[in-house]
């Protein structure tokens, strides 16, 4: 093994500070390029362009929601006004049955009192025997 020499810790920490310093360089070189320049203000402007069109879609979103709960609250106001109709027919609808059952009872009243009416004078007449 003597042709293998083994690195003492000084040529270890200089060969480290060499790579070091050579990443530091060359990221230097690279942030300096014209080409990565353009790429990143492109990334920039597509960002900008994207967040447009999420602010847009966002805004969408928001009218439709409106236009939702505008649409909800007139069925909820139409459900209501025919909520309220049914109950009105249904009011009206109990009133005449309750008149019809009123003019029913005089009929009847009516009836049974011709009957006792004529059956009274039925008897009045056997009675006087003429």
């Amino acid at each position: 093994m003597s042709s293998f020499q083994d690195p003492d810790h000084q040529q270890r920490q200089s060969a480290a500070a060499a790579a070091k310093q050579a990443m530091l360089q060359k990221f230097r070189a690279s942030s300096e390029d014209p080409e990565v320049a353009r790429r990143r203000a492109a990334r920039v402007a597509m960002n900008e362009v994207r967040l447009v069109r999420m602010a847009e879609r966002e805004a969408a979103k928001l009218a439709r929601e409106a236009e939702l709960a505008e649409q909800a609250a007139r069925a909820a106001e139409l459900a209501a006004q025919a909520q309220r109709e049914v109950e009105e027919a249904g009011a009206l609808l109990a009133a005449q049955s309750a008149e019809r059952a009123i003019l029913l009872e005089a009929e009847q009243k009516a009836a049974r009192d011709a009957r006792y009416a004529a059956r009274e004078a039925a008897k009045k007449e056997r009675r006087r025997g003429y």
